[in-house]
């Protein structure tokens, strides 16, 4: 079957952006990255009129779903190529997340989730506190790719903002209920009300469109609880 992979392109973040489609032979059943990987394995890669094309630049780590390197807009929705399938329409649309600066085509440079983390001084300071009761959640909130797929739909977040975006909330969630210097957990409380819980609208598209199937929802719950309330 053949499938039109429609690619928004663009050769640096100072160049004008353009449309490339390109021509795969496939099954509605592969993946938007395996498709890629075909496309840009091609001696000589062409687009859809014949045009020689440079390789789609596009991040991937596992293909398995576990490091949200390959998260991209997919017909308009931020998912992970990798588990993302080209279905039986006959054409794919694919574009570089929107909210995180441009690098090529459909790279962008995600630093300001991690950077932010620092602001949070998401780290501990002695060694985690156990808690048998909190193992589940801490699990869960572990599983977060930091691949931005939650921030993308976030009306809350941008790239040059204050606000930190459920990202920042799970890792939170994590460091707040198992750190054992009061002092620390203070500092980490006072940084997350400033940096999330003041700017958070509550529209929830986050949990809808992780592609981890965390539970956003209520790790954000829990960290407003430790971080504003006091209550792990």
């Amino acid at each position: 079957m053949n499938i039109v992979i429609r690619v928004k392109r663009q050769r640096s973040p100072e160049s004008a952006p353009f449309w490339q489609d390109f021509n795969y032979d496939g099954s509605p059943s592969d993946s938007v990255a395996a498709a890629l990987r075909e496309l840009d394995a091609r001696t000589s890669l062409t687009d859809a009129k014949g045009a020689p094309a440079e390789p789609i630049a596009w991040d991937c780590g596992c293909c398995a779903g576990r490091c949200g390197a390959c998260a991209m807009l997919v017909n308009g929705r931020p998912t992970l190529a990798c588990k993302a399938f080209l279905g039986k329409s006959g054409s794919v649309v694919l574009e570089p997340l929107s909210k995180f600066p441009l690098v090529r085509d459909l790279v962008v440079d995600r630093g300001v989730i991690f950077e932010t983390l620092k602001k949070m001084h998401l780290w501990l300071s002695e060694r985690a506190r156990e808690d048998e009761r909190l193992h589940d959640l801490r699990y869960q909130s572990a599983a977060c790719l930091m691949c931005g797929c939650c921030l993308e739909v976030c009306p809350n977040f941008s790239a040059g903002g204050s606000f930190a975006g459920a990202a920042a909330a799970a890792a939170a969630y994590r460091l707040l209920s198992q750190e054992g210097d009061a002092a620390h957990r203070a500092d980490e409380g006072k940084a997350y009300q400033r940096i999330f819980y003041s700017g958070c609208g509550t529209s929830l598209a986050c949990e809808q469109i992780c592609p981890a199937g965390i539970p956003v929802t209520e790790l954000i719950s829990r960290s407003n609880a430790a971080a504003v309330w006091r209550r792990l």
